[in-house]
């Protein structure tokens, strides 16, 4: 089976769902399943509105048209709900073609953050995009209940996963700061709500590793946190495992990938009780969930490392990947309608 995913997110951004698409790729390549992507590259882009460094890419229908035609496709996901995802929507509308789609980012409350637009503007422009799909993916148990009380139809689970290989105890950066160490990794904007963890009165040393449009603010505003910038592969997987707590402090994310990476490096989470640390830490004894994150933070500086990396082992991409591919499967487009469009192999 080939499947082409429709992405607005692609390298080099460093965010969650490109982290997911590249662990798909690879795992449902082992599958037998081949995951092409039709992503900005190539496309003419401008910069976000409020994300300069996110660059947005302005296909027309015409080349969108000739992309999905070279890659030839049993079926057909969009993976976002930019430009790119618009435009390949609307290809496959027109043109009777199943589909399926993935909620990965909680854009009305990013929105409503930054802009003071209403959230339920944008939930309703948001089940208008997501209801012509076969399946609508969610990460999580709880955002599926979300998405389904906000009136969302056709909902599947996608969960996401880890690699253990690269994110492990060992080996440990050198980081010459105060004990405990209290880490976020991740884009410094205001829907990570950075200041709830910043401001916290807690011992030893805060770090951030990432970057964003906020970044200047709050070295200002809290000259005593340590700001890495952003850090790649091993030397990421290196920094988080010589963190005491990895704080995420995030209550708009629908899952946070970071969180179990900190967890395969042994190192326990701190967080708000919300979706996305319910559904990855729930009861379980490798993180720590409170209304108050210093208690939180506190709290999680008692748990063992090693039953962080054992809860980590037991969340793969193999099993990712198989979830997403059974969702596609109910949306395979049939051979009448492949010849129709003219893509047929």
């Amino acid at each position: 089976m080939r499947v082409l995913v429709a992405t607005d997110a692609w390298h080099p951004q460093v965010n969650g769902v490109v982290r997911t698409l590249t662990s798909l790729r690879d795992n449902a390549r082992k599958l037998g399943v081949d995951v092409q992507f039709l992503s900005p590259e190539g496309f003419r882009t401008v910069p976000a509105p409020s994300y300069p460094e996110i660059r947005l890419a302005l296909p027309t229908g015409g080349e969108i048209a000739r992309r999905i035609a070279a890659s030839c496709p049993d079926a057909i996901h969009i993976a976002t709900e930019g430009p790119i995802g618009l435009k390949v929507r609307s290809y496959c509308v027109r043109r009777g073609l199943p589909f399926t789609t993935s909620y990965s980012t909680k854009f009305p409350e990013y929105i409503s953050a930054r802009f003071l637009v209403p959230e339920s503007w944008s939930y309703s422009l948001l089940r208008r995009f997501h209801a012509a799909s076969r399946v609508t993916m969610a990460s999580t148990t709880s955002l599926v209940r979300e998405l389904r009380g906000r009136g969302f139809r056709k909902l599947g689970l996608w969960t996401r996963g880890v690699d253990t290989g690269l994110f492990s105890p060992t080996p440990v950066a050198a980081l010459d700061l105060p004990r405990p160490i209290f880490m976020n990794v991740g884009r410094i904007a205001v829907e990570k709500n950075l200041d709830a963890f910043l401001s916290l009165d807690l011992p030893g040393s805060k770090v951030v590793i990432g970057d964003g449009p906020r970044k200047d603010e709050l070295r200002r505003r809290f000259p005593d946190a340590h700001f890495l910038g952003c850090l790649h592969g091993e030397r990421l997987a290196a920094h988080l495992a010589a963190a005491d707590v990895f704080v995420f402090p995030s209550k708009t994310d629908t899952y946070g990938v970071v969180q179990l990476e900190a967890l395969a490096c042994g190192v326990p989470v701190a967080a708000f009780p919300v979706t996305g640390p319910r559904d990855v830490i729930g009861n379980s004894s490798v993180g720590v969930l409170d209304d108050d994150l210093r208690t939180a933070c506190l709290g999680a500086l008692q748990l063992s490392r090693g039953a962080c990396r054992d809860f980590a082992l037991g969340r793969s991409w193999d099993a990712s990947a198989r979830q997403f591919i059974r969702n596609v499967s109910h949306a395979l487009i049939p051979e009448s309608q492949r010849r129709h469009v003219g893509f047929a192999g």
